[in-house]
């Protein structure tokens, strides 16, 4: 399969791009430093600005699906700079006839048990507010659209560097917790689950999430 991985340098996307390499996917990395990846085999590295539509639309011509981990950290403004990526990437898309898109989600709009979002906690950290609300809006203009299927996954509520272990639980809508109440996933297993979307399509149209 040939995927366009986009933000294929960043802390999840390097983690998919590993992954999707050793199911041995041809993985077309769309990043904006290309200097931050080394060529390896299965690997062709492009540099692209996401905002820009028309060069983001020509690099997407012939994939089979785009996996998208693009995200908005680095920016004053990181709501409005998540949206705004958001849509060209969207319309890039559409405009490059690719019918089917994967997209790295927050947590914040999982639900607790008394039917509340995460991003409605008291505690919810301040400094991850903006890329929250940038992920609520992409997962909101998903579940509008008719012309292309796709699928929003969202990460346990806290995500660390890690190895894969394969050993982890699939939910929907609600915040997978253990036991003592603690949602947790490694980067490496969050990979392997969206690997396992791209090959399988279990969630079409769905948002789904993962914890251990």
């Amino acid at each position: 399969m040939k995927i366009a991985l986009i933000g294929a340098s960043g802390f999840i996307g390097s983690a998919i791009r590993s992954e999707a390499l050793a199911r041995g996917h041809q993985v077309l990395a769309l990043v904006s430093n290309p200097a931050k990846l080394t060529a390896e085999p299965g690997l062709t590295v492009q540099a692209v600005d996401v905002f820009d539509t028309q060069a983001l639309t020509a690099a997407l011509a012939g994939v089979d699906l785009v996996i998208s981990a693009f995200s908005g950290h680095k920016d004053a403004d990181v709501a409005g700079y998540y949206r705004r990526g958001f849509d060209s990437i969207l319309t890039a898309l559409k405009a490059a006839d690719v019918a089917r898109l994967l997209v790295v989600g927050g947590a914040a709009s999982l639900q607790l048990p008394d039917g509340s979002t995460l991003i409605d906690s008291p505690n919810f950290p301040a400094e991850y507010r903006g890329s929250a609300e940038g992920a609520i809006y992409a997962l909101q203009q998903l579940k509008a659209e008719t012309a292309l299927s796709w699928s929003f996954l969202s990460p346990a509520a806290e995500i660390f560097p890690g190895e894969k272990t394969g050993q982890f639980r699939l939910g929907k809508d609600q915040l997978v917790m253990d036991a003592a109440g603690h949602s947790r996933i490694s980067n490496g297993d969050y990979a392997v689950a969206m690997l396992d979307e791209a090959e399988q399509s279990a969630h079409l149209n769905q948002r789904f999430t993962l914890a251990y």
